[in-house]
């Protein structure tokens, strides 16, 4: 496939499409976007980075975040029921399957002027109707290679830990150099987890701090540039999961080349999302994932993500497994 794809300078130039989207390039199986990146080839070469046999959740609680970064979303409240003494269920309320650990889905944003991924019109994408919804990727897991880029562990070892709470944006140099000192190599169709310890320091918090972090909303995150966006392109990810709350920095940084379009501020969410097709884990539990590869010195997993085959729905727990 990588060898009919065009690189991102490409998709720039596009007339067909929105400028820098990979619309229509992926006809067999449209609504997967990048995730089509991860096939068979990607996932036996997966397999072949099972060593120890030991398995890591990379989902935390579902009521972990409170209280959270977000506006809106909250946990759920469970109720629990009983036909007869001998049987229960259970009913989960006010359920925000983007509270916790989380995947995006397809329909999640949408790029102004353009709309949804591949031109799926505004009306499409509503309840009740299935278009970009995140069964997608449940009726077909996205699994394969991952490849940890402990950038925590990278800054903290050079003398220059990240700044949490400024909310440090984390620049593609941060990336690369850490992918670097780890001698750790990106295949077209891996997967790639970004550790930057913004989740556990935000969850030692206490209650008021927290309440004071999202007060802020200032959040570490990957800082807005297109070279960010050429290099996960090129480097034919299959989808990005960090353990930050939006995967790129909060608020977005003054000199967001994505600013002038008015999206959000100058966030890069359309950019990945509604024309690339790329999906983003968010929340991710990575710090006992990434304790590991430093102690083995082997930076990377298999991973299977399989989020809730809920047909429509803008995003899910991902139901990441990592086994090393």
């Amino acid at each position: 496939m990588s060898e009919t794809i065009p690189t991102y300078d490409r998709l720039l130039l596009r007339t067909d499409a929105p400028p820098g989207s990979s619309w229509g390039l992926f006809p067999d199986d449209a609504e997967r976007g990048m995730a089509n990146f991860a096939g068979p080839e990607q996932v036996l070469r997966g397999r072949a980075t099972i060593r120890d046999g030991i398995v890591f959740s990379l989902d935390y609680a579902a009521d972990a975040f409170e209280p959270s970064m977000s506006r809106s979303r909250r946990p759920p409240a469970q109720t629990v029921t009983s036909a007869h003494p001998d049987s229960f269920d259970d009913v989960w309320d006010g359920y925000w399957p983007q509270a916790s650990s989380h995947i995006d889905g397809l329909r999640h944003r949408r790029a102004h002027g353009h709309g949804f991924y591949n031109g799926v019109p505004d009306s499409s994408v509503a309840a009740g109707t299935p278009h970009l919804g995140v069964q997608a990727w449940a009726e077909k897991p996205i699994a394969g290679r991952a490849v940890m880029a402990d950038v925590e562990r990278y800054r903290e070892d050079a003398g220059s830990p990240i700044d949490h709470q400024a909310g440090e944006p984390l620049s593609l140099a941060d990336i690369t150099a850490t992918l670097g000192a780890q001698g750790s190599s990106l295949e077209p169709g891996d997967i790639l987890l970004l550790h930057t310890g913004w989740a556990e320091w935000f969850l030692g918090l206490d209650p008021a701090r927290r309440a004071g972090a999202k007060a802020k909303r200032n959040t570490t995150g990957v800082a807005q540039s297109t070279e960010f966006l050429a290099w996960l392109w090129d480097s034919r990810i299959a989808l990005f999961g960090t353990d930050t709350f939006a995967v790129e920095a909060l608020p977005a940084s003054l000199d967001s080349p994505f600013r002038e379009t008015g999206e959000d501020g100058g966030m890069m969410h359309q950019e990945l999302i509604a024309k690339l097709g790329c999906p983003l884990g968010e929340l991710w539990h990575l710090a006992e994932l990434a304790a590991h590869c430093a102690r083995t010195g082997r930076y990377e997993a298999f991973l299977t993500v399989k989020p809730l085959n809920l047909p429509g729905a803008v995003g899910s727990p991902a139901n990441a497994t990592a086994i090393v």
